[in-house]
């Protein structure tokens, strides 16, 4: 990736950071947005509820770097049935620049984080998004999570950016501000519980192009269960249906299982070949392919963080003369201890796998016989978001060429 020519300068980043409650990570969290080695950006943070106890927590953050541009916005706006629409809206119409980074509450950043996902914003570039993963974390949850995100996530994510489908999650986009004004800003997208979805297509649309970024989106969660991860899961699935509903019957053949197991029919069917045999050396190759790949994207993760740390290297003493010779010096965060290699050994690998391949048929399934529509937290309860809300905003969506 070549760095920016010294003669144009660096864009000026508003980062939006939508906030709700705390957990033993959001601290250090933050932190990293508050330390991160790039010029010219803003931190605005976002807390809907006065009396949430993130306040006390940013504030103290706020006095702790006073040299960094940030502010704290509370109460939100009422602009339509999306919570993180309505927390975020006062400060996006309060940000300064341009570039536009919407970041969940979860993710941490490396130092070098946004001058990579500013670099890929180029000129035809609209959008730039980060892979979901998560950071290295200790217990079975934390390694059924790397586990999905490393395998089925990655190559679905891939997979669809390649072929051109629209594949951005939300939790960290970089985006052009003036692009989302363009169709009437944030507020137009309020009535969308994925707005994610519909800011890539908002832009596609209109000839954008999008890129991920070399470096993932740290996911990093100090609540860690199996229990709100599949939670997680199974609002997905609600949401993806509900706005591309032939997923629903595409989403289950590419399982490793429920694939395996018609084409152990069609080839016993076709060739006379013995199914249950077929069907385990399937799994079998599934498994090594599954685990090859984490294995690459968890080890192309850490080189990247460190050729990306030498090319910054080079670029100063190149240009000792330039105002930014400071701001890209490396640190040794950069650096994880894991040193590329995955937290958990081969057998822990098996049982997530295992334990993610067997359920991943039953969360689908129970997603779309649930009738409790979409669920979302606010304030410690559940809010329930009518299903039918979020499939005629897909609908209206369908006659507007141009949004």
């Amino acid at each position: 990736m070549t760095p920016l020519s010294p003669e144009v300068p660096y864009p000026g980043v508003s980062i939006l950071k939508p906030l709700m409650g705390v957990d033993p990570n959001l601290f250090s969290n933050l932190e990293s947005f508050f330390t991160m080695n790039y010029p010219l950006f803003e931190v605005l943070l976002c807390v809907e509820d006065e009396s949430d106890p993130a306040i006390m927590l940013v504030r103290s953050l706020m006095k702790k770097y006073p040299n960094v541009d940030s502010r704290l916005f509370t109460g939100g706006a009422s602009v339509g049935v999306n919570p993180k629409i309505n927390n975020m809206y006062p400060a996006y119409m309060a940000a300064k620049y341009d570039m536009l980074l919407i970041s969940d509450s979860g993710i941490r950043m490396k130092e070098d984080t946004l001058l990579d996902m500013v670099l890929h914003m180029t000129e035809f570039i609209g959008l730039v998004h980060q892979m979901p993963f998560t950071c290295d974390r200790k217990g079975f949850a934390a390694t059924l999570e790397k586990i999905y995100f490393g395998t089925a996530q990655a190559r679905i994510y891939l997979s669809a950016d390649f072929l051109g489908i629209i594949c951005h999650t939300g939790m960290s986009t970089l985006m052009r501000k003036s692009l989302i004004d363009d169709v009437g800003g944030l507020a137009k997208f309020g009535c969308y519980l994925a707005e994610d979805f519909f800011f890539a297509k908002s832009l596609t649309n209109r000839g954008w192009k999008m890129r991920i970024s070399s470096q993932p989106a740290w996911q990093n969660s100090g609540l860690c269960e199996i229990s709100s991860f599949q939670a997680r899961l199974t609002r997905w699935a609600k949401l993806r249906v509900a706005m591309v509903p032939f997923t629903i019957i595409l989403e289950p053949l590419s399982e490793c299982m429920v694939l395996g197991a018609f084409a152990s029919w069609a080839v016993s069917f076709l060739f006379n070949w013995d199914p249950l045999s077929f069907y385990l050396v399937h799994i079998l190759m599934w498994f090594i392919c599954d685990w090859i790949l984490i294995s690459i994207v968890q080890k192309n993760i850490h080189t990247e963080i460190k050729q990306t740390s030498l090319e910054i290297g080079i670029y100063n003493l190149t240009d000792s003369s330039s105002n930014y010779g400071l701001f890209m010096t490396v640190h040794k965060e950069f650096l994880d201890s894991s040193n590329g290699s995955l937290p958990f050994n081969k057998f822990d690998f098996v049982v997530g796998w295992l334990f993610r391949e067997c359920s991943s048929l039953y969360l689908f399934l129970y997603s779309h016989i649930n009738k409790d529509g979409i669920l979302w937290r606010k304030g410690g309860e559940i809010l329930m978001k009518n299903r039918e809300f979020s499939l005629n905003c897909v609908h209206r969506d369908k006659t507007r060429e141009n949004y």
